[in-house]
């Protein structure tokens, strides 16, 4: 993809090289200038994912998604002219109780304090259930530049990958995930 012109700005392919290797694949060639700004779409995006090498859908909202065993990323442009933000969002699977809200408060608050993203929160469901959702977000209603969003970008779903890990360190969890489901306790 050369360059599709945006109110003075130019999409451009994305630096392969700028990319961390996931999984242990080789390193693509570079393609693009370096030091492009950008007004970053979907499109560029689904590159991202593609390089990555992560499966994605689009949603029925028009959002794009990466699911992982027990969450899932999305990829969301909201917003418009200079107020315009691309948000990473990620809705970890695992329930909790409202009883365990205490508990994932500190938790979360320790991770919050301790880490640039995502930032953590809970949502309670209609039902009661609990889930945690991790979000950064980015403006680019005026541009980025393209390494920038695709080292933050990049980040942004490691750091969502690393969550999850941790919160079932933290809260001991690894035996949820090693044996069957009990149905008692945290994340049951």
């Amino acid at each position: 993809m050369a360059g599709r012109r945006y109110e003075g700005t130019y999409t451009v392919s994305i630096d392969p090289s700028s990319i961390p290797n996931f999984g242990g694949q080789p390193d693509p060639e570079p393609t693009g200038p370096a030091g492009s700004v950008v007004i970053p779409d979907q499109d560029l995006v689904k590159q991202l994912l593609d390089q990555m090498e992560l499966k994605y859908l689009v949603d029925d909202e028009g959002d794009l998604a990466a699911p992982w065993e027990e969450f899932r990323t999305y990829f969301m442009f909201r917003g418009e002219g200079e107020q315009a933000v691309f948000a990473v969002r990620t809705f970890y699977d695992r329930a909790y109780t409202v009883d365990d809200k205490p508990q994932l408060h500190e938790v979360i608050d320790d991770w919050n304090r301790r880490t640039l993203w995502p930032k953590v929160y809970t949502h309670t469901h209609d039902d009661g259930s609990v889930r945690l959702i991790g979000e950064a977000q980015l403006l680019i209603g005026l541009g980025v530049g393209l390494e920038h969003f695709v080292s933050s970008t990049v980040s942004w779903v490691r750091a969502s990958i690393e969550f999850d890990k941790w919160v079932v360190e933290t809260l001991g969890l690894e035996k949820d995930v090693e044996s069957p489901d009990d149905g008692e306790g945290p994340g049951n």
